[in-house]
């Protein structure tokens, strides 16, 4: 029987070994990557269109505001508050850990900060007894031909951005109570004013500081659904290219 080499058999475990090292680097890398930079997000519902649509995927930036026990995978309660921590500002749009279940994740726009006094009138945004500017521009159309009435609305700070109302000004939450946001919570609400589950209801209510996972940064893939996974024949045509590497504002 030949024997097999004694340099070969060194050699063969030395490259299992490399590859195995190899490849726990790339894993140590990217959980860097995903705890401390950038998070993949996916955008399941319609609640913040026309900014954001159902099938797009954004790097959300963790680093924005800091990090908390939110900030690593499973949300271990290794600490509490927030550490290098900012503040965000009126306009941004932030991922946050729904406060009664934070094992959900929500997307909304800050419009609120502490000590603020948030409420709807007729529609209009008003913010510690001055209304928020709002001018309407063209309807919105959706990709399944639905017409939408569309304003640019313009927050304290400047910061414009597009919001839709898909009710005129009757919705049901387009007239609401005041309310008083707390020392270290945030009022966030959706741009498609009429179908968001946001700071206005009960189930989502303030959003603690703690809670931010981060900045919503840059959409990297959009699709608009009409291919599944598996036909692959029909992903160039489900692409929405025109969205790819937009900024989110």
């Amino acid at each position: 029987m030949q024997r097999i080499p004694q340099s070969m058999t060194q050699k063969t475990s030395g490259g299992y070994m490399e590859t195995v090292k190899t490849v726990l680097y790339a894993v140590i890398i990217a959980i860097g990557i995903r705890t401390f930079l950038f998070e993949p997000f996916h955008i399941p519902s319609g609640s913040m269109i026309p900014t954001l649509l159902v099938g797009d995927f954004l790097f959300v930036e963790k680093y924005a505001y800091g990090y908390s026990r939110y900030s690593f995978p499973f949300g271990p309660n290794i600490f509490s508050g927030r550490v290098f921590g900012s503040d965000p500002e009126r306009g941004d749009v932030v991922v946050f850990k729904l406060p009664r279940d934070t094992s959900t994740d929500y997307i909304k726009r800050i419009v609120g900060l502490p000590g603020d006094r948030i409420q709807m009138k007729q529609g209009v945004l008003w913010i510690n007894g001055q209304p928020v500017k709002r001018e309407r521009i063209a309807d919105y159309v959706d990709e399944n031909g639905n017409v939408v009435t569309r304003y640019i609305e313009t927050l304290p700070n400047g910061v414009s951005h597009t919001i839709l109302e898909q009710q005129g000004d009757t919705g049901s939450l387009d007239n609401t109570d005041e309310y008083v946001i707390q020392p270290g919570h945030y009022f966030a609400m959706g741009d498609n004013r009429d179908d968001s589950q946001d700071s206005r209801t009960s189930l989502v209510g303030q959003v603690p500081a703690e809670n931010l996972v981060g900045r919503a940064a840059i959409i990297f893939y959009s699709t608009d659904g009409t291919a599944e996974w598996w036909e692959f024949w029909k992903w160039p045509f489900a692409i929405r290219y025109g969205r790819l590497f937009d900024l989110v504002k």
